[in-house]
């Protein structure tokens, strides 16, 4: 196993030439915005005293204007407007703003670019609420590496398999996936019809067409939907299929062929799926992606887009990130919650590692699967967990991750195949892989009850999760043993259990908004939910319920004095809750690890 080595950020495309590189855990505090001890964020902290210039530019475009950089490159940039802004109005404001101009009205939005001066310009018009980058986005899966043994343990690790005995396999409802697109395969067509149950493809990546030349979005697709046509169907003990494996897919690409996109890609697929959502009964969406925070979840476009998807009545399932192995200032991977999976509103799914048995009672945390409590907001997440390693599905033969890695291709004979057959199968591991298996479950909730809401679909599988782990695990990271604990921040409130959560038949009555961690001043960590969530003073979705009284307190760093509380300073600043340099002399934007690109071995 090794550690995954920093590169140049696709975030900065458009202002590396003006920006410092500093290490990824800088990214938090260049982007930190104060927050008071024991309070969560509000709109009116977001509108605090600053100038309106400010108010407006997210931190990273207001040290570009002051600063004065960047001015002979055009920017790419996210326009949202207040809700009283005319059409007129926007029309005009996307005349100055550039030549490349996308309308993202779900979240009142425009995408465009625009140069340093016409930014200034923009940010002084009284119809523009925020201006944020356009970010890159990148898949969030990392290979796997070595020789394939045994089948896939996923589905009987988290009572798929059981589900699938009782006849929901997802008919009737419609799954999203956004993401690298989704080519043929066997495993995605109708059993009984042959027609392909991929009802709906449209790429948002310009010059592009739907097919998956990365191979990601296609595994993502296979672990919700596959139904084992290739290696002999679900009854089959050697079979690979996934969570829900009758659902209808909707192929929303938003990925290139080198598993990469940006913001307003994904801002557009999200608003395809609301407009579509009635048309093919889309009742989940699947983001195996994400990037770094740059900024509170109250303004972040990518945040928006997926609340205004929930607003719609969809279930909004979101990969955790990769970055549980980061310790540049002895974080020990907290705080590193990528967007959108920093939203309250989605469900966050982190990684573990089944060990290559049925059995959960062995399974590990996958190392990689990064942490909380979310960087500027401090959203306790992941929500909850799921397997991610090592992770068979749905092959894309000579796609990027197949030629860049031909040793995770499957041989049949571990499905009792011929090993002269052609190859339908890949292994992959991360986060990605573990949030197909969410959203694939939710699915089979939702064929059970048709009308639950997001929020009751969120809620059932986060108390029904198992919470069964041990106080801590040692886990060999870059050839080290390092100490694993299993808090929420790094479990959320379990282990995915498809059985127990089909189950359970609570009645969910106000939001299920993921809470807020404070740290009190006496040192001690607790979690604060909103004043309409379910997990605060309902009996039935009370703290000891939902997370369990072993998770909701520990010893790591965490919950001790560390530099994830602020005790320990970087450059005079805490990397989570202290004063944020952004309004100061820094001027730096971050290298990130893109978990799509480099692949680093990772064994676990």
């Amino acid at each position: 196993m090794s550690e995954e080595t920093p590169r140049s950020s696709p975030a900065t495309t458009n202002m590396s030439a003006a920006w410092g590189r500093v290490t990824a855990v800088a990214l938090f505090v260049v982007c930190l915005t104060t927050v008071a001890i024991g309070q969560a964020p509000s709109r009116s902290f977001l509108d605090g005293s600053r100038s309106a210039n400010a108010r407006v530019l997210s931190p990273e475009l207001f040290s570009l204007v002051q600063q004065k950089r960047g001015s002979s490159k055009p920017l790419q940039v996210i326009v949202q407007f207040k809700p009283a802004a005319s059409a007129n109005t926007i029309q005009k404001i996307s005349r100055i703003a550039g030549t490349r101009t996308q309308q993202l009205n779900s979240i009142h939005a425009v995408a465009s670019t625009v140069s340093l001066s016409g930014l200034q310009q923009l940010s002084n018009d009284p119809a523009v609420a925020y201006i944020s980058s356009d970010h890159s986005v990148s898949a969030a899966g990392k290979r796997s590496p070595g020789a394939v043994s045994g089948y896939d343990f996923a589905e009987t690790t988290i009572a798929a398999d059981v589900a699938h005995t009782y006849g929901w396999d997802g008919t009737g409802i419609g799954v999203a996936v956004i993401d690298s697109g989704i080519s043929n395969h066997p495993d995605l067509q109708d059993s009984a019809t042959g027609q392909s149950r991929v009802v709906y493809n449209e790429s948002f990546v310009p010059r592009t067409d739907t097919a998956d030349h990365y191979g990601h979005g296609t595994h993502v697709a296979g672990i919700i939907a596959g139904n084992a046509a290739l290696s002999g169907g679900t009854d089959n003990d050697g079979s690979i299929y996934g969570v829900a494996p009758n659902v209808r897919l909707l192929n929303l690409k938003v990925l290139n062929d080198n598993g990469n996109g940006l913001d307003s890609y994904i801002i557009a697929a999200l608003q395809r799926a609301i407009q579509l959502k009635d048309v093919y009964n889309i009742r989940v969406i699947n983001l195996s992606l994400g990037r770094p925070v740059y900024d509170s979840y109250l303004r972040d476009p990518l945040c928006q887009a997926v609340e205004a998807a929930w607003k719609a009545g969809m279930v909004v399932v979101v990969a955790a990130g990769n970055d549980g192995r980061q310790n540049s200032y002895g974080e020990q991977g907290y705080a590193w919650i990528s967007a959108p999976g920093n939203d309250p509103y989605v469900i966050t799914v982190g990684a573990m590692n089944t060990m290559n048995t049925a059995s959960p009672a062995d399974d590990v945390i996958a190392t990689y699967s990064s942490k909380g409590p979310s960087a500027i907001d401090h959203i306790v997440k992941p929500d909850l967990i799921a397997p991610g390693n090592k992770i068979l599905s749905l092959l894309v033969p000579g796609s990027k991750l197949d030629r860049k890695f031909p040793g995770n291709e499957v041989d049949p004979t571990v499905y009792g195949g011929n090993s002269r057959d052609p190859r339908g199968y890949f292994v992959l591991s991360g986060t990605s892989m573990a949030t197909p298996f969410v959203s694939g479950a939710a699915a089979l909730l939702l064929q059970a009850n048709p009308g639950v809401s997001p929020d009751t679909v969120k809620a059932r599988v986060m108390k029904s999760a198992s919470k069964s782990f041990p106080p801590y695990s040692m886990l060999m990271v870059n050839n080290k043993p390092v100490q694993y604990e299993y808090d929420i921040f790094t479990v959320g409130a379990g282990y995915l259990n498809v059985q127990d959560a089909l189950a359970n038949q609570d009645t969910v009555r106000g939001s299920a908004l993921s809470p807020v961690a404070v740290r009190l001043l006496s040192g001690q960590v607790r979690t604060k939910g909103a004043s309409s969530a379910i997990w605060d003073k309902s009996v039935v979705w009370g703290n000891s319920v939902v997370w369990g009284s072993g998770l909701a307190s520990g010893t790591s760093v965490v919950w001790g004095d560390s530099v994830v509380w602020g005790d320990i300073t970087v450059a005079g600043t805490s990397v989570v809750w202290g004063d944020s340099v952004v309004w100061g002399d820094a001027s730096a934007t971050a290298d990130s690890t893109d978990a799509a690109e480099n692949l680093a071995a990772t064994g676990d």
